[in-house]
């Protein structure tokens, strides 16, 4: 890891500009990284920021500072003042590498308080599908990234339990399908009831569809959902608690767990938006209108620079009010996600009960709100320092209200840290739609669309199980083709854990800016910008340190202890250009600290892919230029067996930052 270096770069070079030359403030500067060896491993240009309140050339200063640092800081044998400016610093190459493989360097933590990630969020009415997979990677990733900085992390996923998706299916089984609650629950036992339902949905629609009127039904079935203490609110708890533990099922294939599902049913039930709509009107954060077509809603008044809903756009003045409760006293999905961020800040003075909803695989316990009595055992909830709520881009209006009614209410601070992850939607190749059975009219508008559109409530679109399920008996079939002497177990292991890495990488290689287009070959290569290609890499490592062990019975922990006595001229020599030489990827592989820390920041992980194939591909340059199994030196053959397994260590880091794992073999 490179980061514990940079700081105590950073740290003795701002203590020397204080004494050289009395500055009080030090401007702000980085320790950054040359583009190429020869001109140091870290590099720092902070005598261009000094040259003007100096009245000094950038290298008289760059000079003065090399002499007062060189000698000085812990694992770097060399401080150059370059020409141009930049100082250049060369570290002690032989105990960087050997602190890493020996664990005596401390992880670089970042002292940040509790942060809620708010992730996934499927509506409770049908299965999980493939436009819900960038928000489940994007949130895990990010939670994996905090985690990895140590950072406290608590990870929710947000139940809409009594929206009119739930209440649509509740319509479907009743209005089309004529089941009681018992018949709808001996269905949900014997079916696949979240598939079971992704069909009822879309026949809801087209119902609606048929006849306007018929959405006075939906209307109904809302009211007596959100109401509780009927028929349809039972029939809609279970629907809506058989759905969730299939979306759960399928998200563990994935590599994904939570700590926490809110219901938005318990936000209503236990008072929180009514206390929450109390202390709005009583700040003037909304107010009743009384005119126009929004008269008897309480609305809030929209910031510049919001961009309403045309549900609630009505001219030119009205076109700047939110509903937050309509007219018939019903609040809105946005007065419920405000009440919601104010309890993740513990800004409600009030709390949820909570249950054990299940126990996930690797044993983690995952718990729900209830308004029903609660375990007294539960763990505290909320209260974070910062919230990110991971949603795409379309609810980017929905996001700034939030902001908008923290700070109404004075709460400047947490207004601050509301974040929201916004990201793009997914579309599908034509290939790829072709081979899940995805129907498009040649001569219909989408035949000509480079992408193919998905849409859940119209049926179209493909579940993430199907998918999962292709891939994998793509990628069985591969490997077993690949290793005939691999069980038929083995090879749906391996197949199932290949496929989950073709498809997360491919969630995030693309900036969260831009919509994807899924397609199945390029997602599932073993060549390229994939993560099987990822995967294929770290394996390679791992078979060279086992060849090793097994030609010459040489462990990687035999190894690393014999380097104190090895010649490390092999890790000091930079070659012809220096670029794929052993120091070139033991650095690289080092900077994983580096780069999590900036995707944490920018929150684009996009660049963490990039950085793990980059990785990926320096090491595979050097594998083919430097053997190692054959090198007959065997001073050389040590040192490049331990950058090999430094970098199998920092290729897995990295992979599992992306909830990726990596099979021992392929």
């Amino acid at each position: 890891m490179i980061l514990s270096v940079q700081r105590g770069i950073h740290e003795a070079i701002d203590s020397a500009i204080r004494q050289r030359f009395g500055v009080a403030e030090v401007p702000p500067f980085a320790v950054e990284v040359p583009p190429n060896r020869a001109l140091g491993d870290l590099a720092v240009p902070v005598a261009f920021q000094l040259a003007r309140a100096l009245r000094k050339p950038p290298r008289a200063i760059a000079q003065e500072l090399a002499g007062a640092v060189d000698g000085a800081i812990p694992g770097v044998t060399r401080v150059v003042a370059a020409p141009n400016g930049y100082l250049n610093l060369y570290l002690d190459r032989a105990s960087f590498l050997t602190a890493r493989l020996r664990g005596q360097v401390k992880a670089d933590r970042a002292p940040v308080g509790k942060t809620i990630v708010e992730h996934t969020a499927i509506n409770p009415n049908k299965a999980a599908h493939i436009g819900h997979l960038r928000n489940a990677a994007l949130g895990d990733t990010l939670v994996r990234a905090l985690q990895f900085r140590g950072a406290q992390v608590e990870v929710q996923n947000y139940i809409d339990d009594t929206g009119v998706q739930v209440a649509d299916v509740i319509v479907g089984f009743r209005e089309l399908e004529h089941k009681s609650l018992g018949e709808v629950r001996e269905l949900a036992a014997t079916t696949r009831f979240d598939y079971y339902c992704w069909d009822l949905y879309s026949r809801v629609t087209e119902w609606y569809d048929g006849d306007r009127a018929r959405l006075a039904v939906r209307a109904a079935a809302l009211h007596d959902l959100e109401h509780g203490g009927n028929e349809i609110a039972e029939m809609g708890a279970m629907i809506v608690e058989r759905v969730v533990r299939a979306h759960l099922q399928t998200m563990a294939r994935l590599n994904i767990a939570y700590d926490l599902l809110t219901y938005e049913g318990d936000i209503v039930r236990l008072k929180f938006w009514a206390h929450t709509f109390e202390i709005l009107k009583a700040q003037g954060a909304v107010f009743l209108q009384t005119e126009g077509k929004l008269a008897g809603c309480w609305v809030m008044r929209i910031e510049e620079g919001g961009a309403p809903e045309e549900e609630d756009a009505a001219g030119d003045e009205e076109s700047r009010e939110k509903v937050i409760v309509r007219s018939n006293g019903v609040v809105t999905y946005v007065g419920k996600d405000i009440a919601n961020q104010f309890w993740k800040f513990g800004l409600l003075g009030r709390d949820f009960h909570y249950r054990v909803f299940a126990i996930q695989p690797g044993g983690r316990t995952l718990w729900a709100t209830t308004s029903t009595s609660g375990d007294p055992h539960a763990p505290p909830f909320g209260r974070a320092e910062r919230i990110v709520n991971v949603i795409d881009s379309r609810q980017m209006y929905l996001q700034a209200l939030l902001v908008q009614a923290l700070r109404r209410l004075g709460h400047a601070t947490e207004a601050e840290h509301s974040i929201h992850f916004s990201y793009e939607m997914v579309a599908l190749s034509h290939a790829t739609a072709r081979e899940l059975g995805y129907r498009i009219d040649p001569d219909s508008e989408d035949a000509n669309k480079p992408f193919v559109e998905v849409s859940g409530r119209k049926g179209l679109g493909v579940k993430i199980d199907d998918l999962l399920d292709l891939l994998t008996a793509k990628a069985t079939e591969e490997v077993c083709k690949r290793n005939p002497d691999f069980s038929p177990d083995d090879c749906r292991r391996i197949g199932a854990e290949i496929a989950v890495a073709a498809i997360r990488y491919f969630m995030l290689k693309y900036s969260r800016g831009k919509l994807i287009v899924f397609d199945i070959e390029e997602a599932l290569s073993f060549e390229g910008e994939t993560g099987p290609y990822l995967q294929y890499a770290v394996v390679r490592a791992g078979n060279i340190l086992n060849k090793l062990r097994e030609r010459e019975g040489i462990s990687e922990a035999e190894v690393v202890a014999s380097l104190d006595s090895a010649a490390a001229d092999e890790l000091i020599e930079d070659g012809d250009d220096g670029a794929h030489n052993l120091w070139a990827v033991v650095f690289e592989a080092s900077r994983l600290d580096e780069v999590v820390e900036q995707v944490v920041r920018s929150l684009e992980f996009s660049a963490l892919a990039k950085y793990t194939f980059g990785l990926a591909q320096t090491f595979n340059a050097f594998y083919h230029r430097y053997p190692i199994l054959n090198e007959e030196r065997g001073d050389r053959k040590r040192w490049r067996a331990a950058g090999v397994a430094y970098v199998r260590a920092q290729l897995t880091r990295a992979l599992d930052l992306m909830g990726i794992d990596v099979p021992a073999r392929m």
